[in-house]
């Protein structure tokens, strides 16, 4: 019965969150003249890619996690139409190898604005400030070193023809993007991959 219980709240928590996030996605949206504009064209261009289903525009227009500190207002921000087309392989790519081997996923950061980017300690280059990467998490249950051997042998299989980039980080984050083939661990070195090993 306990265990029953604590499910359930873990439930309410889970749903509750989501509940509130998309509240508060939709008061950004709301709060400059426009932006519900902008916003119903990335879905609908994303959609017009075959990639609309893939993962919710609140998710993908998610900054990085340090927003807060880096003293933006929202965690959200519209990346410029003429990126739009860089995330769509590696949405495709989440659809047809990440998601069918461990299931669904959801992002912790997206597009980043340059400025956020710079101050949440990203490269100049960043993947993420071109709109080419996602940081994902499981959505499952799933020990780290499963994760590390499934997500690696995609990236062996797919990675060179997709062109993907794989970095892991701490617990069960870590990230996709199309802009090149290789892969790292979380000190950002090739050296330190997990992929070397799996």
């Amino acid at each position: 019965m306990r265990r029953w219980i604590a499910l359930l709240l873990a439930g309410f928590a889970i749903f509750g969150g989501q509940a509130s996030a998309q509240s508060d996605f939709a008061a950004w949206v709301a709060e400059t003249p426009g932006r519900a504009g902008e916003v119903a064209a990335f879905e609908t261009y994303l959609h017009g890619a075959g990639v609309g289903e893939v993962l919710p525009a609140d998710q993908l227009l998610r900054n990085a996690t340090s927003w807060r500190s880096c003293r933006l207002e929202w965690p959200w921000s519209m990346p410029p139409r003429e990126l739009w087309a860089h995330i769509v392989p590696t949405l495709k790519f989440i659809r047809d190898e990440v998601v069918p081997r461990i299931g669904p996923v959801s992002v912790e950061s997206g597009w980043r604005e340059p400025k956020l980017n710079a101050c949440a300690g990203g490269a100049g280059h960043s993947a993420h400030a071109q709109f080419y990467a996602l940081d994902l998490v499981p959505q499952r249950p799933l020990a780290q070193k499963a994760l590390i051997e499934t997500i690696c042998k995609a990236h062996r299989e797919q990675g060179r023809t997709a062109n993907i980039g794989l970095g892991f980080y701490g617990g069960l984050r870590f990230h996709i993007d199309t802009k090149g083939f290789r892969h790292w661990g979380s000190d950002n070195h090739s050296g330190t991959s997990p992929c070397a090993k799996a």
